[in-house]
């Protein structure tokens, strides 16, 4: 059974370890995989998530199994932070603990499938490496929206409603909530709202993937769209995740948030998806979710946890500034774009031989999709990193 099988090709996220592991060079720079670094290069633990994990190995009365709905305090304070709590959008809706955001969007595509099948499901062109592959397992025919354009780095948002215009009653829109991976280009509020009166006419379903709350702007503003959502459409999807918000990447921390058009609607919904995440996974790993929903419960905690993300998003929009900055020094192509936009990632527009010189020559590792994790530049790389995109760009 194993013994004919051919070597399978190198995943282009995860197989970035392996080149940048074979890489001795001291001065090699981490822009590849979506993690958040510190001003030392390191990837932290964030002080409430330690404070909160030594409240849970003093408090936590047992290990025993919980159901396959998960964290039920986790789940209630994810919809509090998703649409703030007592809100409209808050009793509409339900939440599932799911493994991590990925975890969380398997759900929602085996859910969709069940609930609309034939339906297709439209994704952003690019988008999450990872997005087609879970739509496609579940079984969906994915149609690709125009969204981003390479050269200047801004929305094409003109072709983007004229390709969502084919929406049928059937199918699946997929948006990015904030800090859209890998371009960091972001729809607007006006755009939010034009993009949910589309829907709404064709009566399609909207999952809103929402991996980076708080990385763009802030908790509220960077759910502004997501909120906006919840007085337009009746119903719809998110996804979210705690990985980057709470450097909780190995935990697995996700959920899946159900909105309907009234609380009952979201009942229902729940107790639907509640089979289905059970055959999934039976029930999500605990101690992520616990450590999450104690910060949040916690004004103390939480208060910790919302200064270390301020810190963090800031050092990220401030690295964007100076990445930009850097390189509108040396002409050429203009990438004002990279400081206008939000969250970790950014596009550059290079050719995969350009990123294989940029690899090679001057040890900045990125995909080869030209995709740069900005959160992996620091005081002293970003100059080095950028003068290294510039002389690629030029040649």
């Amino acid at each position: 059974m194993f013994a004919e099988l051919a070597e399978p090709p190198l995943d282009p996220i995860l197989g970035l370890a392996q080149l940048l592991a074979r890489d001795t060079s001291p001065d090699k720079v981490d822009l590849g995989i979506g993690i958040y670094q510190d001003e030392q290069g390191q990837v932290p633990v964030l002080d409430c998530v330690k404070a909160a994990e030594r409240w849970l190995v003093e408090t936590q009365p047992s290990k025993r199994y919980l159901s396959s709905a998960g964290n039920a305090d986790y789940n209630t304070q994810t919809r509090g932070l998703l649409f703030g709590e007592g809100s409209d959008g808050f009793t509409r809706s339900r939440t599932i603990q799911a493994p991590g955001g990925t975890g969380a969007l398997r759900l929602a595509s085996d859910l969709l499938y069940r609930l609309r099948p034939g339906g297709r499901v439209f994704i952003p062109g690019p988008t999450w490496p990872n997005h087609p592959g879970i739509l496609k397992a579940s079984g969906h025919e994915v149609v690709v929206y125009p969204y981003y354009d390479m050269a200047t780095g801004a929305l094409r948002f003109d072709e983007m409603m004229a390709t969502l215009a084919d929406l049928g009653a059937n199918d699946t829109l997929l948006l990015h909530g904030c800090c859209h991976n890998p371009t960091g280009a972001d729809l607007d509020l006006d755009q939010w709202g034009a993009v949910a009166d589309l829907v709404a006419k064709a009566g399609a379903a909207v999952l809103v993937d929402l991996a980076y709350l708080g990385l763009g702007d802030g908790v509220d503003e960077d759910a502004a769209g997501l909120r906006l959502l919840a007085t337009r459409i009746p119903e719809f999807l998110v996804a979210s995740s705690y990985s980057k918000n709470f450097a909780l990447y190995r935990e697995r921390v996700g959920a899946l948030t159900l909105v309907g058009g009234n609380e009952q609607a979201a009942v229902l919904a729940h107790a639907h998806s509640l089979p289905v995440a059970r055959t999934l996974w039976s029930m999500p790993p605990d101690h992520g979710a616990a450590i999450v929903a104690r910060i949040l419960s916690d004004a103390e905690l939480r208060q910790g946890w919302t200064s270390e993300l301020t810190t963090m998003r800031e050092r990220i929009n401030g690295v964007r500034g100076r990445l930009a900055a850097r390189l509108a020094e040396h002409g050429g192509r203009n990438y004002g774009f990279i400081a206008n936009q939000r969250g970790m990632f950014t596009m550059l527009g290079i050719a995969p031989e350009g990123v294989e010189t940029l690899r090679r020559d001057h040890h900045v590792h990125l995909t080869s999709s030209g995709r740069v994790n900005v959160a992996g530049l620091n005081s002293n790389n970003v100059e080095r990193v950028a003068d290294a995109i510039a002389a690629v760009s030029q040649n």
